[in-house]
């Protein structure tokens, strides 16, 4: 739900060269693998893990699975079964690697492959829905899933991605119809995964962590979507001030992943609420060298800014800030991440004009509107700051942050 948030397909070749470039190694060979003669059923080559990654168990068999299922598929050009398998791991990939900028153009092109043999293939239309989330495209999502739901009105996946594209357009009655309907069909990690973060949206914190514990327990032991679970688990403890319980769900992950960076970064967060400012640096540092990430170094700008090191952050955050424009350019979604980090370094003109650009697209989002309260407090606007703030508490929230920010913008 909250996650992971990448890019769409790139539409020329130079602009496919400038964000390898940016972004990843061995930028020709990829971008040949990619684009592959632009034959739209050809598969792009699996990209080569590094580091801790390629030690992993399941990289050999990853690698295996993949030449096998390539092989099959020169045999069997317009199996759209052996295509789809190719897609689940490379979507698979994409989120233990963190390779967007490849991973993402990849799997669209394999979805887009099986939908030119079988236009009304069910699982490329909630594939490509889901892909569109992580871009966030949300109502071009939300589009392709009510799509897919008129193909399988019995598919629980279908109605997950519903609640996700709703929540992110901030259709919150409708997403809580979505959820209850997926926990019908099939309850599992999704459908509690999902439970949960709609009863944070609703201010219900134990809610929220009695759903997210049913996500754990239902996760293969181990697996990458268990430690997920786990993860936010931490995340909803941290955000309740349970500084224990948050540290041991990041530790446990670890205990079994131990190069799961997430978790490192969970465990940064924990640091530096206790005042354990260079153990958060280095957990980042160690985070970002398994799977590089714009948002571990924002943490690390939030963190030095903690410290006081104000030039510091200043600078970690101008970088993200370059990080992200290349994301802009290729097509994900991301005015509301410049926004908030435009407030963090005090240019709140900049951080209303991207604000207000997220708001065009969804003006009934809660974080939009948090977002766009702040900065309008910022501003000394207090008439927009209170207009703002009403829609973003429009569900009760308790997150600690938009209380935090609330007192302070009704005080003003």
């Amino acid at each position: 739900m909250k996650l992971f948030k990448h890019f769409t397909v790139i539409f020329s070749l130079l602009f496919f060269t400038n964000i390898f470039f940016a972004g990843c190694s061995s930028n020709e060979e990829k971008l040949k693998a990619y684009v592959s003669e632009q034959n739209p059923l050809d598969i792009p080559a699996l990209m080569e893990r590094k580091g801790e990654l390629a030690q992993a168990a399941e990289w050999p068999k990853t690698k295996d699975k993949v030449a096998e299922l390539k092989q099959k598929i020169t045999l069997k050009p317009d199996d759209t079964k052996l295509r789809l398998q190719m897609a689940v791991i490379y979507i698979a990939e994409q989120r233990i690697t963190g390779e967007h900028h490849y991973y993402y153009p990849a799997i669209e092109k394999i979805l887009d492959g099986i939908l030119s043999i079988d236009p009304n293939n069910f699982d490329a239309r909630v594939y490509k829905a889901s892909v569109k989330m992580s871009l966030h495209q949300f109502a071009e999502a939300k589009i392709l899933a009510e799509e897919a739901k008129k193909i399988n009105p019995n598919n629980a996946y279908v109605y997950g991605i519903l609640v996700d594209a709703n929540v992110e357009l901030g259709n919150y009655e409708e997403a809580v119809a979505n959820s209850d309907k997926m926990q019908t069909i099939k309850p599992s990690l999704e459908s509690y995964s999902r439970a949960s973060y709609l009863r944070e949206i609703y201010g219900d914190y134990k809610g929220a962590i009695e759903a997210m514990k049913l996500a754990v327990t239902a996760g293969l032991p181990g697996s990458e979507p268990q430690c997920w679970s786990r993860n936010i688990l931490g995340d909803l403890y941290f955000n309740t001030n349970n500084l224990t319980e948050a540290e041991r769900a990041y530790k446990e992950n670890l205990s079994m992943r131990p190069s799961y960076a997430p978790s490192m970064a969970g465990l940064a967060k924990v640091e530096a609420a206790k005042k354990n400012y260079a153990a958060a640096i280095n957990l980042l540092d160690s985070a970002n060298a398994v799977m590089p990430s714009a948002a571990y170094d924002e943490q690390k700008g939030d963190v030095y800014l903690a410290m006081g090191n104000t030039t510091k952050a200043t600078e970690t955050y101008k970088a993200v800030q370059k990080l992200l424009q290349v994301d802009a350019m290729s097509g994900h979604s991301v005015s509301l991440e410049q926004a908030k980090l435009f407030t963090k370094m005090n240019q709140y003109d900049s951080a209303q004009k991207h604000g207000l650009a997220e708001y065009a697209i969804r003006p009934k989002n809660i974080e939009v509107n948090k977002q766009l309260a702040w900065i309008a407090y910022h501003e000394k606007d207090a008439a927009k700051a209170s207009e703002y703030l009403k829609a973003a508490m429009q569900t009760g929230s308790k997150n600690p942050e938009l209380i935090e920010w609330a007192a302070l913008i009704n005080k003003k």
